[in-house]
């Protein structure tokens, strides 16, 4: 039963620690639960807290302390979108459930608005009383720039640093910022569907970075001769084609979260040592994946690990100085939890955020 609203802002310690901590003893009182809105995301979870936090949620995941079945997507035949739903738990001394639903609308971006669009909730394991709502998309674009930050900190040349990012959008800039957390970038090239998309990304990265950011008017120009390389577009086709990709380079490819949809050539997936968040998604999942698989030119043997494999020893990586690697990213819903319960943690004390009566 919704109760009273009555908002308070965090900077209330013992509200915040009462809502984390406490439970209530009568079915009868009211609990507070915390709200975080789009801009306080982004404030309490900087992109070199949200590297670390991904480091330890990926081992975490790799030891089993996760439990994620995959996500559910609900496509109706005659809406613009799709609607997500996914949940997750984790294990224990401070046990917690996690469920984002999000709705994805490609068409946003035309309305200066992220297609990502939903929430992430919080429950306590021990009752099941709602423990916070927080914006899913500003967590969604922080926290798979993170991980992507992780794959190429292990994967990716020590000495890489000329960048190319396809795509102009919000994850794109989320991705500038973790891949300058991980790397020394010397350079970076951004293509896009317009060259002033392209434009707009180099003028907004030019206030904010050092390093020269050039916008290039095809994805060929962007790659060739990059030794990182990111994808973060919703093209339905490969924007990515083997010739293009130089030997040593590190990818990851981010774009494409489903079957039906995918950014790189079957020719690349087959050249790259590959590398994933999950098995399990990448083989039901990715579409990236699974058109190289159904052209036969890969199976789930080709897949060489999971990031959180690699971080606690378990799977190698990078093997040469030559050798691509491509990190497929899909986006867990373990990453969803794991970053809500960061900020539920940190809000207690920052002045940040609404305690609400639910």
């Amino acid at each position: 039963m919704i109760g009273r609203l009555v908002v308070a802002k965090s900077s209330n310690h013992q509200i915040a620690k009462s809502s984390i901590h406490q439970i209530t003893e009568s079915p009868n009182d009211f609990m507070n639960i915390l709200i975080l809105n789009h801009k306080e995301v982004e404030d309490l979870l900087p992109m070199s807290e949200c590297i670390q936090v991904m480091t330890e949620t990926l081992a975490a995941l790799a030891r089993d302390e996760f439990h994620q079945p995959l996500r559910t997507a609900m496509v109706p035949p005659d809406s613009p979108g799709v609607m997500g739903l996914m949940p997750s738990y984790r294990s224990g001394p401070q046990p917690v459930y996690g469920l984002k639903v999000v709705c994805v609308f490609p068409g946003n971006s035309a309305r200066g608005l992220d297609s990502h669009q939903g929430g992430v909730l919080l429950f306590s394991a021990e009752t099941g009383q709602l423990l916070s709502l927080m914006d899913a998309s500003a967590i969604t674009a922080i926290r798979t720039a993170a991980v992507s930050g992780v794959a190429t900190r292990l994967l990716a040349g020590e000495d890489a640093g000329d960048l190319a990012i396809v795509g102009s959008g919000i994850q794109a800039r989320t991705h500038l910022e973790a891949m300058a957390c991980v790397r020394k970038i010397r350079r970076a090239r951004v293509a896009s569907r317009t060259i002033d998309g392209a434009r707009q990304f180099a003028q907004w990265a030019a206030r904010e970075y050092s390093f020269p950011v050039e916008p290039v008017d095809t994805v060929e120009a962007a790659v060739r001769g990059a030794d990182i390389i990111v994808t973060a577009t919703s093209a339905r086709e490969p924007v990515i084609s083997r010739e293009w990709v130089a030997p040593g380079a590190h990818l990851n490819v981010v774009g494409s979260s489903v079957r039906t949809t995918r950014e790189v050539d079957t020719a690349t997936m087959a050249a790259a040592s590959l590398f994933v968040d999950r098995r399990e998604s990448t083989l039901n999942e990715a579409g990236d994946y699974l058109f190289a698989a159904k052209e036969g030119a890969i199976g789930p043997d080709h897949i060489r690990g999971e990031i959180g494999e690699l971080l606690i020893g378990a799977r190698e990586g990078r093997t040469s100085p030559d050798e691509i690697t491509l990190f497929k990213s899909l986006g867990l819903a373990v990453e969803d939890l794991a970053s809500a319960d960061y900020l539920l943690r940190k809000a207690g004390g920052s002045g940040l955020g609404s305690w609400v009566e639910f």
